[in-house]
């Protein structure tokens, strides 16, 4: 049943333009405020996707592990092929190389990777478990995340490309602190 107040117009305040959605409007004003507008969506992704990473992996099995090492243990896992310290850091653009050795010591102790040598250098392997729960975690993700994405109707080339502008971007910014650490 509808109510008398339905026909009536909406009086609602007109918003002026706001400018872009930023977090920082201080940055925002600059010779390219968009910058300013990915920072904040890169802000917003990063954590909603290392909170999803977390409660993914819970639902997969196991709790308590931190991104990073839930990111380890994906890559270890990438290919089946075991991984130096330095790959995994170069691929995953980790400049503490101490948090990596600390997330693998921590990932070898629950018994998802395992640890050998390739001549001098240490090297990181997945065990069965390790590769069970990122198999566990895939089917999850493929449920939740990859139906829920799909549903939006994005062109994945279009996806692609803005996964592209990210990568390109994230080298701008090393760029940008290897100057900034200069100065």
């Amino acid at each position: 049943m509808a109510s008398e107040h339905d026909a009536e117009p909406l009086n609602r305040p007109v918003i002026p333009d706001i400018g872009p959605v930023v977090s920082s409007a201080h940055l925002a004003n600059s010779s390219l405020p968009a910058l300013s507008e990915v920072e904040f969506a890169l802000t917003m992704a990063n954590n909603a996707y290392h909170r999803w990473m977390m409660r993914c992996m819970t639902a997969a099995g196991l709790p308590g592990l931190s991104p990073l090492e839930i990111l380890i243990v994906h890559l270890v896992n990438h290919r089946d092929r075991a991984k130096t310290l330095a790959d995994i850091c170069l691929v995953l653009n980790v400049e503490d190389t101490h948090l990596a050795n600390y997330a693998i010591k921590k990932l070898h102790g629950h018994g998802l990777v395992k640890v050998g040598r390739k001549g001098k250098e240490k090297t990181i392997g997945i065990t069965e478990e390790g590769a069970a729960l990122c198999k566990r975690y895939g089917e999850i993700r493929e449920a939740l995340v990859v139906r829920a994405a799909r549903q939006l109707g994005h062109d994945p080339a279009d996806i692609s490309r803005v996964a592209a502008l990210l990568r390109t971007l994230s080298g701008a910014y090393d760029q940008a602190a290897r100057a900034a650490a200069a100065l």
